[in-house]
């Protein structure tokens, strides 16, 4: 039997059937017409037909699996809804990034889109894509990306992380903080829809590794309460379990009881996982020590006078559309070491000293009048300490830069400023101002309990004139009522300038025993705030200093008067040193932090013709033993975190120069060095290069294989700085030649793959994998013949790039024409 080309009629009656013709094209050769003629009318007679209701059977179960695996990443997702509090942002930067993902992963079903078309089309949804999405205000026409968007872009893509757990939630949507939830979305989708993709459906089930690592990301980087956590965690393992049974054929829908089955074994897993297992989720907020350390400041009580001193009469802050009589607070101080107010440490009182970052919306269970006001720095107020009012619900600065140093604490409503407020700064803060409960009420409310550090180096004065004042008072606020009355009442003012009354600075424990024991009770708010506090402290009464500016009239006193309302309802206030003022704050059960003001009006100014001795205690309680030792100043000095200023500190300036010197120049080197940036360029070289061996070593025929085996040898050649060229005989000598390699292994290598590519017989898979085994053994003994140096080199070089990704055909492409084999004429051979 021989081979014998058809006949006129033969082609003319095949090329009436295109679908004939193409399908009989990839029919053997060799054969009898007749059995390829049986070969054509089984392929046009339903074949085709078959194969094309597969693939589409195919696609359909594909689009399902892409369908479930973006829900499943959805629900992994909404741990994050009440981290930005922003439900609508979240959707779109989450839908969209899911999205992208699912359709990244689908291309690679197409050869010509394979891997590194991915990887380009990754990049552009991360670094491109993300950041018009999420940084839309720093696009050009909200479509177009700028260069602060790409830079900011860049940035965000791994701070957003560290965004994520500096700030209190919920952290709004400012500052690219949604480029966390985009690239988790965007890669482990992608991740999630390969597997799914593949045509193994049992490798299906490594979808789950990266579901399953977006859950427990999303849920480190949420909050304790999550959205909905059980329900998501119940319908997520629902899900994921009946999708998988599905994907791997173990759930017919038509066999009811074996459905049915897998359905209830699916929901007792996700009952019991969600239920029986204890409900206390670890979130990394609760780990993360915030970058800033209050303790570092002065004592901001210490340096009060120097504003009347300085700028008694000088606008330091103007402020417009705040209510009428409301006060703004600098600081809140609840330690007393003996020498002065300050801070407390965090493990004494965590809800004093948690200054964090905040994003756009913070989070106050507040009641009472909402406002939105803007706040202008003037000269003279250069401080550490934002000034506000009430409780901020949101604080927005004109300067984005601003934000980064601005840290809030939502328990005494107060922020610090790391880099100092300047002259002409702006910002805008929302909030509420809570509603002042009446003195009847006051007097009525018991005090609340709450933790906090004891005072230290209390002067006896204090207690004994805070039991005989109020020692017999039924209630905390009646108590604290009576305190503030005995002190403004029975008190003289004076600051202590020139021409005034003598009165010291200072507010240490000398300071405050000489007020209330001296033989004159003169002072400012700075003495009658901290010894009113010290005594509320003695009654079991929890207090604490603040400091702020009042709206304050001649008298010192609160006064509705000092706003003024211009252009309709825009209201106006400035604010001037000599309205810097402290006052006290105790919490009452039922109305939080009450605001008490113990100083005597500023109008009440002493001489000495005038009886200035403050109460005595003798009279009304029995006096303890006189101590044996009166101390004619402060014994104990504040140490440790705190550092201190004014008449009553000491003074350590260089320990907190050089303490503040190395905790910036450490944070610099660790976060902000190039070394980072270099590091991270080298580990994607090599794992790209190491992601190119991988699919040269298993993708493509088994003679491709080989062939791309070859190719590898000759890549690390040019990596180590060979020129290979020519035949393969020529490129072993080359290699065998400068690198010292052996050339016996070389030309048996270069045999295999010669064999492989023009012997024309097949080659089996085994045969292959045994060639790469060699290969790779030849490569590592080129790699390790090199110096150390240009070792290196050749592993971070891309020269290879080009040989790894090319494609040679083993074969020359088939002739578009075709021999049909038939039976030869009785009598003829050809």
């Amino acid at each position: 039997m021989t081979n014998s080309i058809p006949t006129a009629p033969a082609l003319q009656s095949l090329s009436e059937d295109d679908a004939a013709f193409n399908t009989f094209a990839a029919v053997s050769t060799t054969g009898s017409w007749a059995d390829s003629t049986h070969s054509v009318i089984w392929m046009t007679r339903g074949g085709m037909r078959h194969g094309l209701q597969g693939a589409q059977k195919a696609s359909v179960k594909y689009g399902i699996s892409l369908a479930v695996i973006m829900l499943l990443m959805l629900l992994a997702q909404a741990n994050l809804i009440d981290v930005y509090g922003a439900p609508a942002q979240w959707v779109a930067a989450a839908l969209l990034s899911t999205l992208f993902g699912a359709l990244i992963a689908l291309a690679g079903t197409q050869p010509a889109l394979r891997l590194w078309w991915q990887i380009v089309l990754l990049v552009i949804a991360q670094f491109i894509l993300g950041p018009i999405i999420t940084l839309n205000s720093t696009t050009i026409a909200h479509i177009i990306p700028s260069l602060t968007t790409l830079s900011r872009g860049w940035e965000m893509t791994f701070g957003s992380f560290k965004y994520l757990i500096a700030i209190e939630p919920p952290i709004g949507v400012a500052d690219g903080s949604l480029m966390a939830i985009w690239t988790i979305g965007l890669w482990l989708t992608f991740f999630a829809s390969l597997f799914t993709l593949n045509i193994n459906a049992w490798l299906s089930l490594l979808s789950a590794l990266p579901l399953m690592a977006a859950m427990t990301v999303c849920a480190l980087l949420g909050t304790h309460t999550g959205w909905h956590r059980a329900i998501s965690g119940i319908v997520f393992a629902i899900l994921l379990i009946v999708w998988l049974s599905w994907r791997l054929g173990l759930m017919e829908w038509g066999r009811w009881i074996s459905a049915s089955i897998i359905l209830l074994l699916a929901a007792a897993l996700a009952f019991a996982g969600t239920t029986a297992v204890p409900q206390n989720r670890m979130v990394l907020r609760d780990f993360y020590d915030p970058p800033i350390s209050p303790y570092d400041y002065t004592s901001p009580l210490s340096g009060m006078r120097s504003y009347v001193k300085n700028h008694k009469n000088d606008v330091l802050l103007t402020v417009t559309n705040l209510p009428a009589g409301t006060p703004v607070r600098l600081a809140v101080m609840d330690r007393f070491d003996g020498s002065v107010w300050n801070l407390s440490d965090s493990a004494e009182a965590s809800d004093s000293s948690n200054y964090r970052r905040v994003g756009t919306s913070i989070v106050t269970d507040e009641q009472g009048k909402r406002f939105t006001a803007k706040f202008t720095v003037h000269e003279g107020l250069t401080d550490t300490w934002l000034p506000l009012a009430g409780a901020a619900s949101s604080v927005r600065f004109a300067n984005q830069h601003d934000a980064d140093t601005f840290y809030y604490n939502s328990d005494t409503d107060s922020a610090i400023f790391s880099s100092g407020t300047r002259k002409g700064m702006t910002y805008t803060e929302s909030g509420i101002i809570p509603t002042i409960p009446s003195k009847q009420e006051i007097e009525k409310a018991d005090s609340a309990r709450i933790s906090q550090p004891r005072a230290e180096e209390v002067p006896d004065s204090a207690s004994k004139l805070a039991t005989s004042i109020a020692g017999g008072q039924a209630s905390g606020g009646a108590a604290a009522e009576a305190l503030t009355t005995t002190l403004k009442d029975s008190g003289w003012f004076s600051h202590g300038l020139q021409g005034d009354y003598p009165s010291e600075a200072g507010h240490g424990n000398y300071r405050i025993n000489k007020l209330l024991s001296g033989t004159a009770m003169v002072g400012d708010s700075e003495q009658y705030a901290s010894a009113m506090a010290l005594m509320a402290r003695e009654l079991g009464l929890p207090s604490r200093v603040v400091m702020g500016f009042l709206p304050k009239d001649k008298d010192g006193s609160i006064s509705e008067a000092r706003t003024q309302t211009v252009s309709g309802h825009t209201t106006t206030i400035d604010f001037t040193g000599n309205d810097v003022t402290a006052w006290v704050e105790i919490k009452l059960r039922g109305y939080g932090w009450v605001a008490f003001y113990p100083t005597p009006k500023e109008t009440k100014v002493p001489d000495d013709n005038q009886n200035l001795t403050p109460p005595n205690p003798q009279t009304l309680v029995r006096q303890p033993p006189v101590p044996l030792t009166d101390p004619l100043r402060d014994q104990a000095q504040a140490t440790g975190q705190s550092s201190l200023s004014g008449a009553d500190a000491d003074d350590q300036p260089t320990s907190l120069f050089w303490l503040r010197f190395w905790r910036t120049t450490r944070a610099v080197a660790l976060y902000g060095s190039p070394l980072w940036t270099i590091l991270m360029i080298c580990a994607l070289i090599i794992a790209g290069k190491a992601v190119l061996l991988a699919r040269a070593r298993r993708h493509g025929s088994p003679q491709t294989r080989v062939a791309s085996g070859w190719n590898a040898i000759c890549a690390l050649a040019a990596e180590s700085g060979v020129t290979v060229q020519g035949t393969r005989r020529d490129q072993a000598d080359d290699i065998a030649r400068q690198l010292n390699a052996s050339e016996e292994i070389l030309h048996q290598l270069c045999r295999e793959a010669d064999y492989a590519a023009f012997s024309g017989n097949a080659v089996q898979s085994e045969q292959a994998s045994r060639y790469w085994v060699q290969v790779d053994a030849l490569r590592a003994t080129m790699l390790h013949s090199l110096p150390c140096v240009r070792r290196l080199q050749a592993r971070l070089s891309l020269a290879s790039v080009r040989i790894l990704a090319h494609k040679r055909p083993t074969k020359p492409q088939a002739k578009s024409f075709i021999l049909i084999s038939r039976r030869p004429s009785k009598g003829k051979t050809s």
